[in-house]
């Protein structure tokens, strides 16, 4: 129970990777409030706490929403009485270059990746100091560092919360809140299955994506999960400002998946 009595927010905690940090924190003593935008899979996700005795409830939230934000924050103090966590995960992805990208898509993509981030830290971070401290972590991904074609908008988003991640630690060192990034590969779950469905050639494009995997295999969301556990957790209260990668040591190989082109 390494989390024992604390509250954690999850965003995006409807699916995938924020769905299963929001269940491997609760196996941990967490209490956990899910920030989504889907209303009928957030729902289902707190039922399925609530099958395991995890005390959760779900706030119907759009992260580039300002005033959303606010009121996702504050459900969580009056239903809780505080925030110790959050994991910053929500996020959308386009596959379009700088030239393809339309305004509005950047804008989306920025608003929900990176202003997200801002915005739930922004409000939350002074809850976080009324208990004496907390612990954040931003979910950015390896595309920070290396990247694909035809990435445009979601790579800078990504680059953006790793480097927005180094400079809160230091405004949030004094406040005894630590924040790290931990930046997952390729991960299996719903998102990852359905884009590779939508593939000319779905067999060929997991085949090359295995091949460049050094552990032979996809990346799980316990996976990530459980680096965030350790990353929230009182075995890493003298780490912050750093980012993580969790990627079965993928980004140090040169070559690359193709059918991605």
């Amino acid at each position: 129970m390494r989390l024992k009595d604390k509250v954690a927010i999850v965003t995006g905690g409807s699916q995938g990777i924020g769905e299963g940090i929001a269940q491997t924190f609760g196996r941990n003593g967490a209490r956990i409030v899910i920030a989504d935008i889907n209303e009928e899979a957030g729902a289902k996700v707190v039922d399925k706490l609530a099958s395991e005795g995890i005390d959760s409830i779900f706030v119907k939230t759009d992260i580039s929403d300002e005033e959303q934000v606010k009121a996702m924050v504050e459900a969580g103090v009056d239903h809780f009485g505080g925030i110790d966590i959050l994991i910053n995960n929500a996020a959308v992805n386009i596959r379009k270059s700088v030239v393809d990208t339309t305004f509005d898509e950047w804008q989306k993509v920025i608003g929900v990746n990176l202003t997200g981030t801002f915005l739930c830290s922004k409000y939350t971070i002074p809850k976080m100091e009324q208990r004496g401290g907390g612990a954040i972590v931003n979910i950015a991904s390896w595309h920070a560092e290396k990247t694909i074609t035809r990435l445009a908008a979601y790579a800078a988003s990504k680059g953006g919360i790793t480097a927005l991640t180094r400079q809160m630690s230091l405004d949030c060192g004094p406040l005894n809140i630590r924040v790290n990034a931990v930046c997952p590969s390729s991960v299996d779950t719903p998102l990852f299955r359905q884009t590779f469905a939508s593939l000319p050639d779905p067999e060929e494009a997991l085949k090359q994506t295995l091949d460049f995997q050094p552990f032979g295999r996809i990346g799980t969301v316990d996976d990530i999960a459980n680096a965030c556990l350790f990353m929230v957790s009182d075995e890493a209260t003298y780490v912050s400002g750093q980012t993580l990668m969790v990627d079965g040591a993928a980004i140090n190989k040169i070559a690359r998946p193709l059918m991605f082109d």
